[in-house]
């Protein structure tokens, strides 16, 4: 059981490049935090480059967007009439009777992205943002809306924050969400100008001193945006903006946005981003959120001044372009200091995605969709049931383990929760899940296989523990684990003859259950311990 985590020790490190070893540690410390968990041969392909070219290609990504999800819910008690199985629902005709199921189309489809993920960062970006501009599909309800959400979340993952925020703003979902598409001139709704500042770019740290009446002076700028639902796009209705002088308090310079009619009211948007993205606590406050969410929770003075300040500048001279920011972070010493590392809790879509992926559990492809797209809705509902619902965080601000003091991603190990962990990682080990003749489960003897030398015990596991923990285990427990594929004999030559008689006929049952049942007990224990919850 996990009673605490590793507390980073604060260093002096800051953000000139890391000069050290580049070594399978730091490569599997890179993609740990970046991508969700790592296959071997993603460690054996960055250890062929260097740490910088390493963090260039994670941050080099696709502007093709994938393809859309797909009708995966046709059966003998529910016909989609106009989308046929396999078809994407995404161009067809609004059905409000089909809602339901294509959102767990859309959510499942989400998590096989993360699955499948290419080596780069844009998978956890996707995320971070998703947290950070938080909206809830049984809100909103429209799976369309969510769609045209993650999909705009992903074409800005990396572009600039400021053009981002105005996408946002115009979002459909977001528009229902926050309820943009009620705020009108007789009715100012503060719903999303309030969000706009405190959640969004300013924070609610003690330098962000924005008022009450800046809320209320934001929802009259923000008047008259709707959305149209015959083509899911937003629209600006003029006649129903207020059209005048809005005029905020002294954080902002008592700086007055002149009202403007017509269509160019909507260019007051514009001048609203200007004045908050004028303060340069919208920097910072970016920059610490992405640092919570790759490096560490915990910001101090040393961490403030060492590192989210000299981001912040960055942020600010590339006029709020993400991607440099990114850059100088996964590069720095402060990024590789080993006191960062192993000192996070994986989430729980970290947790059940990194597991998928690091034991490359195989998964059907597109040719038997319904198969498909269930072993995706499983672990979307495996983290969901971990308290991380994708396309649902529980509120506007996001998930509590990225802004909830003093315990942070700790949060997200609970009596309720580690149980269900354990539970999903034993299953996947043992019986896996099974649809219509097709089953995801851990196949042991292939994750054995992707070590260096599955022959040697002794090897065998250093490799395990190393591909699943970033720190090491005590003596007693490495024993223990070799014990279990010893079958509890003392020479190390009982297993070696048990696997090398398997690969020697792997037609033979026998041959594969003897290594299968010893497989299976080491990597039970391996996924039980509280090493494994780590990042």
């Amino acid at each position: 059981m996990i009673t605490s985590t590793q507390k980073a020790t604060r260093t002096q490190s800051g953000l000139s490049e890391y000069t050290g070893s580049w070594t399978a540690a730091e490569v599997r410390h890179l993609l740990r935090r970046t991508m969700f968990g790592c296959k071997p041969s993603d460690v054996e392909y960055f250890l062929s480059k260097n740490m910088s070219d390493s963090v260039d290609e994670l941050l080099n990504v696709s502007s093709t967007p994938p393809d859309p999800p797909v009708n995966n819910y046709n059966s003998s008690r529910l016909t989609d009439p106009d989308i046929a199985l396999g078809d994407t629902w995404v161009n067809g005709p609004d059905n409000s009777g089909l809602y339901g199921v294509r959102m767990l189309s859309l959510k499942a489809w989400w998590v096989g992205l993360m699955i499948n993920q290419s080596r780069s960062v844009l998978e956890q970006m996707t995320l971070f943002w998703h947290n950070h501009f938080s909206t809830e599909t049984n809100v909103y309800r429209d799976p369309i809306y969510g769609y045209k959400h993650v999909a705009m979340l992903r074409a800005n993952a990396l572009g600039n924050f400021k053009s981002f925020v105005k996408s946002v703003t115009l979002d459909p979902a977001m528009l229902d969400y926050l309820n943009g598409q009620k705020n009108s001139k007789n009715a100012p709704d503060e719903n999303y100008g309030r969000e706009l500042q405190e959640l969004f770019t300013l924070g609610k740290g003690p330098d962000s001193k924005y008022t009450e009446d800046d809320v209320k002076q934001a929802a009259r700028v923000l008047t008259g945006y709707r959305i149209n639902r015959t083509n899911y796009t937003s629209f600006f209705q003029a006649n129903q903006h207020d059209t005048g002088n809005k005029t905020f308090s002294s954080f902002y310079g008592n700086h007055t946005i002149t009202g403007k009619s017509g269509t160019d009211g909507a260019t007051e948007l514009d001048d609203l981003l200007d004045m908050i993205f004028n303060e340069e606590e919208v920097s910072k406050f970016l920059c610490r959120k992405l640092y919570r969410w790759f490096v560490y929770y915990d910001i101090d003075a040393g961490v403030e001044d060492d590192v989210i300040s000299p981001l912040a500048a960055i942020f600010r001279t590339n006029n709020y372009d993400i991607k440099p920011v990114l850059e100088a972070l996964f590069k720095s010493e402060h990024f590789f200091d080993v006191a960062n590392r192993g000192c996070l809790i994986k989430s729980p879509i970290n947790s059940t995605v990194g597991m998928l992926r690091q034991c490359d559990v195989a998964i059907p492809d597109s040719s038997k969709v319904v198969q498909q797209y269930y072993f995706w809705q499983i672990a979307q509902q495996v983290s969901a049931a971990q308290q991380q619902d994708v396309g649902d965080p529980p509120n506007v601000s996001g998930w509590p383990a990225y802004y909830q003091v003093p315990q942070f991603h700790e949060i997200w190990i609970n009596t309720d929760t580690l149980p269900k962990r354990n539970q999903i990682t034993d299953i996947m080990v043992f019986a896996g899940v099974s649809r219509d003749g097709e089953k995801m489960v851990i196949d042991t003897t292939h994750v054995a296989e992707m070590t260096s030398k599955p022959e040697d015990p002794n090897k065998l596991i250093q490799d395990l523990l190393d591909n699943f923990y970033t720190l090491d285990v005590s003596s007693d427990q490495k024993t223990y684990m070799k014990s279990l594929l010893l079958s509890g004999q003392s020479n190390d030559s009982y297993w070696t003859n048990a696997w090398n008689t398997y690969q020697g006929d792997k037609t033979n049952a026998l041959n594969k259950t003897i290594v299968e049942n010893r497989l299976k007990g080491l990597l039970k224990y391996i996924m039980n311990l509280g090493e494994f919850q780590l990042s």
